[in-house]
């Protein structure tokens, strides 16, 4: 098998990987179960990945690399911000397509390496937010309406919508502009 062909696999792989934790949760997540959902013979997973750990790193590897492509076309795509309507819009926005679709399996496969990070801190190192071109809009925004702690009130604002994605998973439900501006609101104050 050529080297692309095997990057190739291994991507499809780790995006059923992905697919599995979040339709069957930690525990369904097998390599017996991966092949299955990906339609390859058994084995195969375990081939390209012997343990369960290189399996989840894998897994998380390629989760971050797709949030953070997502996260950087966003912020390119609307730019920075020009005022607290903007962002809500964009946060909404965000937050919207964390609970739907594809962002929503990804979403639930995210909480469920995060839960697992406690107890394999390589994971946890691979997980910890990264800087982006949608975090420095909301920063700039931020700094631009003279707050001298933007880079913290950023953290505490795109932690309190993280939070509110997690809810709503858990909870069900979606998450109203209101919601989003109560929460910038309160970012701001």
């Amino acid at each position: 098998m050529s080297a692309a062909s095997a990057a190739t696999r291994r991507t499809l792989l780790a995006d059923t990987a992905i697919d599995v934790l979040a339709e069957h949760g930690m525990r369904g997540l097998t390599h017996r179960a991966v092949d299955r959902a990906a339609g390859l013979p058994p084995g195969t997973t375990s081939a390209y990945h012997r343990t369960r750990r290189s399996l989840l790193t894998a897994l998380v590897l390629r989760l971050v690399e797709l949030d953070q492509r997502e996260i950087q076309e966003a912020g390119r795509r609307a730019g920075a911000p020009r005022d607290a309507g903007e962002l809500v819009a964009g946060l909404t926005a965000f937050t919207a397509l964390r609970l739907t679709g594809e962002g929503r399996r990804r979403s639930l496969a995210r909480y469920a390496c995060a839960l697992e990070s406690v107890h394999h801190p390589e994971l946890r190192e691979v997980l910890v937010p990264r800087d982006n071109a949608a975090r420095r809009s909301v920063e700039g925004l931020l700094a631009a309406q003279g707050l001298a702690d933007a880079r913290e009130r950023t953290v505490t604002l795109l932690t309190c919508v993280d939070g509110l994605v997690f809810d709503r998973l858990v909870n069900g439900g979606t998450v109203s502009a209101e919601e989003i501006r109560r929460l910038v609101g309160a970012a701001l104050r």
